[in-house]
């Protein structure tokens, strides 16, 4: 594989991960809202003006995505990560596995990095900005201040120089995160109400499960799984009404 410079793959990266946010973003929002009925609650804030805030984020996000991707791509060509290509080397079980811990990790990273950035002190520094969609829509869904893109991208460092992963692997680790950050942004209203009232929503974070976050702030601060929050008791009570056939009470 021919080697190019850092600024390069720094480039390369930009474009691939911002085609990838459009793509996912852009064709989920198309198809929600501007072929759906947008909720109530979301035309509040769903202007055009605040899709362009979340925008312009996401690039700057975007940046500190792509130096990532640089250096680990880099540190990769040059055998310093844990990173291997081919998949028999630990075998094809493995492949599975560490995609599925490589997610519990990432949530827990996730969760405690999530909650500390809401501390008075931290909060306007690194997560301000994409609190600032108080009904999210897919586009909020990379919206991230640079420092908290920073701190993110700082497991996905460490995690490629200590654990063996696959290529395959990790791409997979990084689509899944793509998509459901933007599924988790839908809004509370865009998915059918039997989705949180499947058991999987128990332990699944979906739209509603964080549409509550950007209402309150205080609650519901995971990635993936809802473990943590029933753990440190951050998960909102009126959430559990949704496993009924009432809707929660979100002003509660």
């Amino acid at each position: 594989m021919r080697e190019h410079s850092f600024a390069f793959y720094s480039l390369a990266f930009f474009g691939i991960i911002l085609f990838r946010y459009f793509l996912v973003a852009g064709g989920t929002y198309w198809l929600f809202y501007s072929l759906g009925k947008s909720p109530p609650e979301a035309s509040k804030t769903n202007s055009w003006q605040a899709i362009r805030r979340d925008i312009k984020l996401s690039m700057l996000s975007t940046g500190v995505f792509a130096l990532t991707a640089a250096c680990v791509f880099c540190a990769y060509q040059t055998g310093m990560t844990r990173l291997y290509s081919d998949p028999y080397q630990y075998g094809l079980g493995y492949l599975g596995v560490s995609y599925g811990v490589v997610l519990v990790l990432q949530d827990t990273f996730f969760y405690f990095t999530h909650r500390l950035f809401h501390q008075p002190a931290l909060f306007s520094w690194f997560h301000q900005g994409h609190h600032r969609s108080r009904y999210p829509t897919p586009w909020t869904s990379f919206a991230f201040d640079p420092l908290e893109a920073i701190v993110q991208c700082l497991f996905l460092i460490g995690v490629v120089f200590v654990m063996p992963l696959h290529i395959i692997t990790l791409i997979a680790v990084l689509m899944t995160m793509t998509v459901w950050a933007v599924l988790t942004h839908l809004g509370l209203e865009q998915l059918p109400a039997l989705f949180p009232h499947h058991w999987l929503g128990r332990w699944l974070i979906g739209p509603a499960h964080h549409s509550l976050h950007h209402l309150k702030y205080t609650v519901h601060y995971g990635l993936y799984f809802t473990f943590w929050d029933r753990q440190f008791g951050t998960q909102d009570p009126n959430y559990e009404c949704l496993m009924t056939d009432a809707k929660p009470d979100i002003n509660a």
